[in-house]
């Protein structure tokens, strides 16, 4: 089997996560990622906690399968060895400020007239373009700048964060597709692009109905706690034990709910449309559990499962990571350290290609510049006219 970007040779510049996260994912699909680090410190997130045995996990987990070599690029040895790589690379990712890379003389500009296949993915705060390009950003000012945190949380309470890293994960993913696109615009006869991606950009792409709802209304939405705005019945409900989840998308499934609580309602014309009943929403979650907190959560899940109803339980970490459901989709894995042993946890990769095995270990994550000497004789190889290019 063919792991479909075999063939590609990623220059990795990034650190943290929004950038390393599209790396990672370019090296789950088959390319090879060769991380360029700082001498002596190497990504950020290194001294990351949790730690096991002096590594981070964090570090680990997104950053599994690639290759380290630390590298100055303002010292003339360093920068000759760069200037090899380029010429080995399809892709070269960076997150620095806009202008950093222009000062290092590896800015768009100047690689794409030397490298017309180069493929440039860049990621940063607010993108390369716009009065507020040169601003630092991290993962909460972006969730809160992009109205993210706005609609987060209990309704007449403050805002909160989402609790994962959306905005540095959401411009990762965004830089992927933008390279792979420009990937295959190259291989179309196209010359390389420049991929630019701004994590403010890319919380506002996620906005789906508030940006719809704002549109429309001329009212922005506020925190609705679990409930979708646009959706009802479409949020966490009591039963006798906790909460969990339905979600009747439509008046079909609604119908069926009704059936499953014996809830004399789909007909009742305060709840026979969606629309009726966003606007009857508090009311029809009163009537739903007056009946579902005579049970358990499990036995209420049970049920509307086996009547077809979309439902859940709400689950920790820990019980994500040991349901039945993630672990036949091998969606936990083990990276191994440099002996082979599984050291950490992660997750897998949620791209399933039926021709891309998909194995239950990652490689370890590099130890700094640990690769500069196979790295070095690969190139080595190369300008002497035998290239290897395993990995």
């Amino acid at each position: 089997m063919i792991r479909p970007l075999s063939n590609i040779v990623v220059l990795d510049l990034t650190h943290v996560l929004a950038g390393p996260y599209a790396s990672m994912t370019l090296r789950d699909l088959g390319a090879r990622v060769i991380k360029v680090e700082r001498p002596g410190h190497g990504d950020d997130t290194r001294a990351f906690p949790p730690f096991k045995d002096g590594d981070s996990a964090y570090f680990a987990t997104i950053n599994h399968g690639k290759e380290s070599i630390a590298l100055d690029l303002r010292a003339e040895e360093d920068r000759g060895i760069f200037e090899q790589l380029l010429t080995q690379a399809d892709v070269i990712l960076e997150n620095f400020r806009p202008g950093v890379m222009e000062r290092l003389g590896y800015g768009w500009e100047a690689l794409h007239a030397r490298f017309p296949k180069l493929v440039y993915g860049a990621v940063s705060g607010f993108g390369h373009t716009g009065p507020d390009r040169l601003r630092p950003a991290y993962d909460m000012v972006v969730q809160a700048r992009g109205g993210v945190m706005s609609i987060t949380g209990e309704h007449d309470r403050e805002p909160v964060r989402v609790g994962a890293s959306i905005g540095d994960i959401a411009a990762g993913m965004f830089l992927c597709q933008g390279v792979l696109a420009a990937l295959y615009a190259v291989r179309g006869g196209a010359p390389g692009q420049k991929v630019d991606i701004a994590m403010l950009d890319s919380q506002l792409a996620l906005l789906e109905h508030a940006v719809a709802i704002t549109s429309v209304t001329g009212e922005a939405p506020r925190p609705s706690g679990a409930r979708h705005p646009s959706i009802t019945p479409f949020e966490t409900f009591h039963a006798s034990d906790g909460l969990f989840v339905i979600a009747a998308g439509n008046d079909t499934l609604f119908a069926t709910l009704c059936t499953a609580l014996d809830l004399p309602l789909a007909t009742d014309a305060r709840f026979a449309s969606n629309q009726a009943r966003c606007e009857n929403a508090r009311l029809l979650k009163r009537l739903i559990e007056a009946v579902t907190l005579d049970q358990p959560a499990s036995y209420w899940i049970d049920r509307l499962q086996r009547a077809g109803v979309p439902t859940g339980p709400i689950q920790s970490v820990a019980e994500v990571m040991r349901d039945p459901q993630i672990l036949a989709r091998n969606m936990l894995v083990d990276v191994c350290d440099q002996e082979g042993t599984p050291r950490f946890k992660a997750a897998g990769n949620p791209v399933k290609l039926s021709a891309l095995p998909d194995k239950t270990t990652r490689p370890p994550a590099p130890i700094l510049d640990e690769h500069r000497t196979q790295i070095l004789n690969w190139l080595g190889e190369i300008a002497s006219g035998s290239p290897d290019n395993a990995t």
